[in-house]
């Protein structure tokens, strides 16, 4: 029996590419989508296990579903390995069954006609030839010294712009402290002025008093007093008989004593 063709789509389909310098870890990645409309178990194997390190290496995709498998390569020194021709990658996958799945047992026990399978071959991608590794390494101790001085001059200038920032800021702040002291002294001004402005006002409103009284007095002792009205005129005629009685009375007083 033929075996049954892979249900998921693989990105990319057939290699995986490794991008140097080999010197630190390298990460490839696969994508795994599952365009059917059950559920698919898949599980990564490589033909060198020690050199890679695969996350994660199984799994479970839901129907229409997608996963990104990382594949790092560790540092490696790919002159002196002699299998580097030989590294595979094999995608397994299998329909699941319905319910909970336990990934362990369910591929110990899955039926070997059931498994559907993808190799992928590992290829690395190697920097410029020699020569540019050597024109590079040769030139990489002046261009560190490059950066290094442009980093310090960076640095200097960083702190030049910060020690004037400061000045700056100090300036501001002493102008500050001027413009208040200047605006606390020209309040005090006008509050001495609003007080003496109050003071005269006060001094102007009791002279303006006294002043009104003066007036009604003077007033009241030019004006003619009302003379209480006698009983009798005080005519010509009215005197001359008070002067003839008093002269009377003068005159009986001496007869009769």
């Amino acid at each position: 029996m033929s075996k049954l063709d892979q249900v998921l789509v693989l990105e990319p389909k057939s290699e995986l590419h490794f991008k140097g310098p080999f010197s630190d870890v390298v990460t490839s990645y696969l994508k795994l989508t599952n365009p059917s409309e059950r559920r698919v178990c898949f599980k990564v194997k490589t033909t060198a296990p020690k050199r890679y390190c695969v996350r994660p290496n199984n799994g479970l995709l839901e129907p229409f579903g997608s996963t990104t498998i990382a594949v790092m390569l560790q540092p490696v020194d790919l002159d002196n390995l002699n299998d580097k021709n030989k590294h595979k990658f094999m995608v397994q996958t299998m329909f699941a069954p319905e319910g909970d799945v336990n990934q362990e047992n369910l591929w110990k026990e899955v039926n070997p006609e059931a498994i559907m399978d993808s190799k992928l071959k590992c290829v690395f991608d190697m920097m410029a030839n020699s020569n540019e590794n050597s024109t590079r390494n040769s030139t990489a101790t002046p261009n560190a010294m490059n950066m290094s001085s442009h980093s310090t001059n960076n640095a200097s200038i960083t702190e030049e712009v910060s020690v004037n920032e400061k000045a700056d800021d100090v300036k501001k702040l002493v102008d500050e402290n001027k413009r208040l002291r200047e605006e606390l002294a020209s309040i005090r001004t006008e509050n001495l002025q609003l007080k003496e402005d109050g003071l005269k006002h006060r001094i102007r409103s009791g002279i303006s008093t006294s002043t009104s009284g003066d007036k009604l007095l003077q007033s009241e002792l030019s004006s003619p007093k009302l003379a209480p009205t006698p009983g009798l005129a005080l005519t010509p005629q009215v005197i001359g008989i008070a002067v003839f009685l008093l002269i009377a009375g003068i005159l009986l007083g001496k007869v009769l004593f």
